[in-house]
Parts: structure tokens; sequence; C-alpha cells
């Protein structure tokens, strides 16, 4: 990381800073950001999801990682399916139950993960090859992974976003069906209106199948 770019993520002292810190990289505009390869932008399969991922860090619904729901044949010939899946530190308690909410109304999955000794729940597989899994989001958030994280922050911002609440929404579908997930979070920051007939200002929680 340049030291321009640490000297501006030092710079940040609240969830909003960061965030709009995060929505920046993610729109090519700062080189690098904490705990990610120096001088790395998104992965090129999520460039489609940069202004949805952008417009809910700047509603201060911080992203950490993010994938789209693909299903396909990979470079090594193999099988892979994946599920669109974000995860989301949330520090401001008002922010966290309309974003649950629109996320279990519309049936997506939702894992809570509070690093600071709290609720840890149980991670959900996100991605398999040939039918294995490969990768998973929410589960146990480490202090130590949490440092590698968010590596170079003030000190205070950190204690705040280390201390947030990490939630992971995931589509319950494998490949391309599962990316309506990215329509309910633009509803959820305003990037798209319904009107009267907003579906997902409904606070019902789905049946079981849908919490994974």
């Amino acid at each position: 990381m340049s030291r321009a770019d640490r000297r501006r993520w030092k710079s940040a002292r609240t969830t909003s800073d960061l965030g709009e810190l995060m929505a920046l990289w993610l729109e090519g505009k700062i080189a690098s950001r904490p705990g990610y390869q120096p001088r790395s932008g998104p992965e090129s399969e999520t460039a489609h999801l940069v202004p949805t991922l952008a417009a809910l860090c700047r509603a201060g619904y911080v992203t950490t990682q993010s994938q789209p729901g693909r299903a396909g044949t990979g470079a090594d010939g193999r099988w892979w399916e994946q599920r669109a899946a974000v995860e989301l530190v949330v520090t401001d308690s008002t922010l966290f139950h309309p974003l649950v909410d629109a996320a279990y109304a519309a049936g997506l999955i939702v894992r809570n993960n509070d690093p600071d000794g709290g609720v840890q729940e149980q991670p959900v597989i996100v991605t398999t090859r040939e039918g294995e899994p490969v990768t998973w989001f929410g589960g146990r958030i480490g202090h130590t992974g949490m440092a590698i994280q968010w590596t170079g922050l003030d000190r205070d911002l950190y204690r705040t976003v280390s201390t947030g609440t990490y939630v992971s929404i995931i589509a319950p579908e494998y490949g391309g069906a599962g990316d309506r997930m990215w329509d309910v979070l633009d509803f959820l920051t305003g990037r798209r209106r319904y009107g009267p007939a907003d579906l997902w200002a409904s606070s019902t929680q789905p049946t079981d199948p849908a919490r994974g």
C-alpha cells in the first residue's frame, strides 16, 4: 500500500468515513485497502456488483467480502457452483434490523457474528467444486483475523469496527438465480424504488429452510 493510501485509511475517524473509502476503493479511485493485496481492486467477477456494494458502504453498511451467484466449468475443467453472498460490518443498531428484515422477507440466509464474544453463528457453504465445499461465509471471526483485516486504521475506529456485528447475507440457491439478492439490497439503500408496492417493506420472517 502506498504512503498516500495508508494516510487516507488512517485519517478515517467514523464508520461513514470508512464506508466512503471502501466505496472509493470498489470504484477504483483508491488503489489499496486494509487487509487486501496491495494495489489490487475487487475481483473481476464482482465488477457488476460495484454500484450495489458502494451504495451499501455509503449507507453505513461497510462491505468486507462478496461474490456473485455463478455455476459452470472453471479454468481447471471442474464444475463450480457459488451462491451470491456478501459480508458487511454494521456498527449502528438502527441499521441492523432493516438489513436483516429485508433479507428474511426475501427468503435469504442470514448469519450474524459478533467478534467481541457475543453471537457466533455457524458458517454457510457458498462455493463448491464438483460438489465439495470450497468456501464459506459467516462463522467465527477471531481477533487475529480482525487485526489483519483492518490493519492501519485509527485506534478508536478500529475499536468500533472490531466490536460491530458482522452480517453475512447469502442466497439460498446456487448460480445466477441467486443474484436477485442484489436487487433486495438495492431497494434497501434506495438505488431502486418500488413505490407503494415495495415487497421488502415487510418484516415477516421466512420459514426455517430460508435460515440456512
